[in-house]
């Protein structure tokens, strides 16, 4: 991602600049409509340009499709009264594609960060052939790209969020799926393209899920002013990512964050990694709902998921021992990377967000406990769960979306439609 911090150089020309200056009108009017009105002379006090500059800009958006009207008016202290402006929810969109060991979802998010189409199916993915999981993928996302056009949208991108290790558009390792080196990005890529005959193929890019999770929960959810946070997603497996001063840390390889296979004891279950004892065996889905006694992997929607969170609520003895079991396994391996990375919050995602009632107690015990610090207390509030928004499926669609208004330009819709 471009960053607007970075200088343009003695190369800039006039169309680089204005590239530049388009951005930045786009990002401000989206940014102020998320908390009131944004007009021109509003936009122009924000980002630095005179009026008439952002003018000329905001009429260069319009007319590409990025920005309209919304017909109020406010006075100014001087000159005419400025006309309120708001990121159209038409258009130009993000595709984001989450794949999981038990389901696939499919969202569009629009350029305002809206989730505007979501699609989920409930499948059982371990064992089957990547190909045959990607395909499956790629028809869903065919049937939302045609929900997304019959709404006015246009994905220009789209984005998976893949379990496991995931660089350069393939999944290196992904142990609870059995993939090793699938290049995932091209066989999804062209099973889509396949689909959509006649049609402009869609790029694709790709990245680990837990990562895409925390960057909607940054980006979306209900953080504050919180802009370092681990975050870890329960599903099959354990993820996790990590946000250090509003920008996700991936490490030198792309593959950091993989909290679930940190070892808990080196002596205990065998991992479907080749280690043994790693955190997922404890606190991970399949993990959770043997302890608890709940039959089944927790397939087909989730249900085994759901039944755990109904048992526990009901107060059955083993379902909340087995979920206090796995929140002490987390809150030990979690102020681990607390000592090592002092963020300001833990967001628990996926299953756990439905479990906090008794996972958060022995887990804050812990951390309370275990960082070194002393700022870390019980009821802090620094544990906390996910909001719905952070979902990877609206992260991997969000990304395409931070591309667009980096450089709008390059996805202005072509002449004649």
């Amino acid at each position: 991602m471009k960053s607007i911090l970075t200088p343009l150089g003695p190369k800039a020309d006039k169309d680089t600049v204005r590239r530049h200056n388009l951005s930045l009108v786009l990002r401000a009017v989206r940014d102020e409509g998320e908390s009131g009105e944004a007009t021109r002379a509003g936009v122009a006090a924000r980002v630095g340009l005179t009026r008439a500059a952002v003018s000329s800009l905001v009429e260069q958006l319009m007319d590409s499709g990025f920005l309209t009207e919304s017909g109020k008016t406010f006075s100014g202290q001087a000159g005419r009264p400025g006309t309120a402006l708001k990121v159209a929810r038409t258009g130009a969109a993000g595709l984001g594609v989450e794949i999981n060991i038990d389901y696939v979802s499919v969202c569009v998010v629009d350029l305002a960060g809206t989730g505007r189409v979501r699609q989920t199916e409930h499948l059982d993915n371990r064992g089957a052939p990547a190909e045959e999981v990607l395909a499956r993928a790629a028809a869903i996302a065919a049937r939302t790209l045609d929900s997304a056009r019959e709404q006015e949208l246009r994905p220009v991108g789209a984005a998976l969020a893949l379990p496991g290790l995931v660089s350069g558009g393939a999944v290196r390792q992904a142990p609870n799926l059995g993939w090793n080196e699938v290049p995932a990005q091209d066989l999804f890529g062209d099973a889509l393209t396949a689909l959509r005959p006649g049609r402009p193929v869609l790029p694709v890019a790709s990245e680990n899920e837990a990562n895409l999770a925390a960057l909607a929960e940054l980006w979306f959810g209900g953080l504050g002013d919180v802009r370092s946070f681990l975050y870890l997603t329960g599903e099959i497996g354990v993820g996790g990512a990590l946000v250090l001063n509003g920008e996700l840390l991936r490490g030198a390889h792309g593959f950091a964050g993989e909290i679930g296979h940190v070892v808990v004891d080196p002596d205990g279950p065998e991992c479907r990694c080749g280690s043994r004892g790693c955190l997922e065996q404890y606190a991970g889905q399949s993990a959770l709902l043997r302890a608890a006694g709940v039959d089944g992997p927790g397939t087909g929607g989730g249900s085994g998921v759901l039944e755990l969170e109904r048992r526990a609520r009901a107060g059955d003895e083993r379902a909340v021992a087995a979920v206090a079991e796995a929140g002490r396994m987390l809150g030990r391996v979690v102020s681990g990377a607390v000592n090592l990375v002092d963020p300001d919050a833990v967001v628990l995602g996926g299953i756990y967000r439905g479990l906090m009632p008794w996972l958060s107690p022995p887990a804050d015990e812990e951390l309370t406990g275990r960082v070194v610090s002393g700022l870390w207390s019980a009821g802090s509030g620094r544990l906390r769960a996910s909001s719905v928004a952070g979902d990877a499926a609206r992260g991997a669609a969000a990304l395409v979306v931070q591309d667009v208004l980096d450089d709008p330009v390059a996805y202005a819709e072509p002449s004649g439609g």
